[in-house]
């Protein structure tokens, strides 16, 4: 899954890819160098970021998704916790809503999501946005985040969501300390006796930047490192800035995970 940001303030690439001709470009160089999916989003969710409002992220989103699907059969995946985004999204061609809040913020996401042939990605996160990295505090991480996915999956079937397409993540980085995340990593496995696919985003994110004390441009290598051993230990789908490197990463290390003895 390729990130494709067109917000101003994300915090690895904000601003680059603000027009839609760029957002495209950049959408067709990622299915070149080997994207499955691409996961656009208009609105940043890095710790304390602005909301965006429907007409914002609408104006940035549904442009982009248009022109994609136009010109490439990739899947499109919209990053949003907004029904009427989703709604449109999925009418101009995107066919995975990549909702951070779980179906949480939006009570209408879920019967629209019910009512199309769309996947729905299921992300833990403690708090918002705005506020979830105020000292979030867990006494099983690993278990309290699995009671919350399965509630969350239950709320999606009750509406009528196909739980064949439901697509879980543990949320790395929302609402979690540095220990909080390894932890996950080291136990995603766990994940796996939920029986959905699991989606795992730590591209370049800030728990590496602490591992390696080096800045978000210069993450690139503690990411591969990470997607390998998530990979290792059960991950499906990993979410990447960089995706010539990312599809290198997940070709080696789904080749291991799955080599017969």
């Amino acid at each position: 899954m390729g990130v494709l940001n067109l917000t101003p303030d994300s915090f690895y690439d904000g601003g680059r890819y603000t027009t839609p001709q760029a957002a495209v470009e950049r959408a067709l160089a990622m299915v070149d160098e080997g994207a499955d999916i691409i996961d656009v989003g208009g609105e940043s969710s890095r710790p304390g970021a602005r909301q965006a409002n429907v007409d914002e992220e609408l104006a940035r989103v549904i442009p982009v998704v248009k022109q994609i699907a136009r010109r490439s059969d990739v899947l499109i995946s919209v990053d949003t916790t907004k029904s009427a985004v989703a709604q449109a999204a999925i009418a101009h061609g995107a066919s995975i809503i990549n909702d951070i809040s779980a179906l949480r913020f939006d009570p209408n996401m879920a019967e629209v999501v019910a009512g199309s042939s769309a996947f729905l990605v299921l992300m833990h996160m403690q708090g918002r946005p705005e506020t979830m990295q105020r000292d979030p505090a867990y006494a099983d991480v690993v278990g309290e985040i699995k009671d919350f996915l399965r509630a969350r999956m239950d709320v999606a079937v009750s509406a009528g969501v196909d739980r064949k397409r439901l697509i879980i993540d543990p949320g790395i980085g929302f609402g979690k300390q540095l220990a909080h995340n390894l932890n996950i990593l080291r136990r995603l496995s766990e994940f796996k006796d939920i029986d959905v696919p699991i989606l795992i985003g730590l591209s370049r994110k800030s728990f590496l930047g602490e591992i390696l004390d080096l800045p978000s441009s210069e993450r690139l290598v503690g990411t591969i490192a990470a997607n390998a051993i998530a990979i290792a230990n059960g991950a499906d789908i990993i979410r990447v800035h960089d995706v010539k490197e990312g599809r290198r990463t997940a070709d080696v290390a789904f080749r291991l995970r799955n080599h017969a003895t």
